[in-house]
């Protein structure tokens, strides 16, 4: 190897292991510092394509909110009304148009899911002990890390996280089936005053009431 491709692969070399520095520092930046949070969100759900046929598409939109640890809600205000909320003990899931809620043990239901990266594990050790994390090359203006669960039977098979800086910009799901689903988060606020009933959650008295 001549000198001027030697120093040309080491430079390459340096300049990949600060990129992948960048990524690891947001999130552990972001894990530091922000301990509540709300912000705008669009979920795009793009599912595999089938026989040749273009993939289908979804998009929603909505509101989210974060109190770390183990505690989030999402919702869901267009094109339908969903509410998901965490309260620390149970996950309770809202379809406000079939009017039924599923009420499901916290602990049993976030461990290795995209919800461990935004509110539930209290810090990145914590994250560490459910995924494995490592960086990816930035990429749209952002740093990137790439988290897989360490827990085989989930339904996750990688989650993309995206910051801009040390804020949450980007989560870009694939699941075990194929299918993508992307998050994209605006107007965060990180450490914000949020309503003490906002993590607080009681079925509609005539609601059809599911427990799994």
């Amino acid at each position: 190897m001549t000198t001027k491709r030697l120093i040309t692969t080491m430079v390459l070399a340096a300049c990949a292991q600060v990129a992948s520095a960048d990524g690891m520092q947001s999130l552990e930046g972001f894990m530091k510092g922000a301990k509540s949070g709300r912000a705008d969100f669009t979920q795009t759900v793009t599912a595999p394509s089938k026989d040749g046929q273009q993939p289908k598409v979804k998009t929603s939109t909505g509101n989210f909110e974060f109190q770390r640890p183990g505690r989030f809600r999402f919702d869901y205000r267009r094109p339908f009304e969903q509410t998901i909320v965490a309260d620390g003990k149970t996950l309770w899931l809202h379809d406000i148009d079939l009017n039924q809620v599923t009420q499901r043990a916290q602990s049993q239901a976030l461990g290795s899911t995209p919800a461990a990266l935004l509110a539930s594990a209290p810090d990145l050790s914590a994250l560490k002990a459910d995924f494995n994390l490592s960086s990816a090359p930035d990429q749209d203006g952002l740093q990137w890390v790439v988290a897989e669960p360490k827990a085989k039977e989930g339904q996750i098979k990688s989650v993309r996280v995206g910051f801009a800086g040390e804020t949450l910009a980007t989560l870009d799901i694939l699941d075990n089936f194929g299918q993508r689903s992307v998050l994209t988060f605006t107007n965060m606020q990180v450490n914000t005053p949020l309503a003490p009933t906002a993590f607080q959650f009681k079925p509609p008295a005539n609601a059809d009431v599911v427990k799994q």
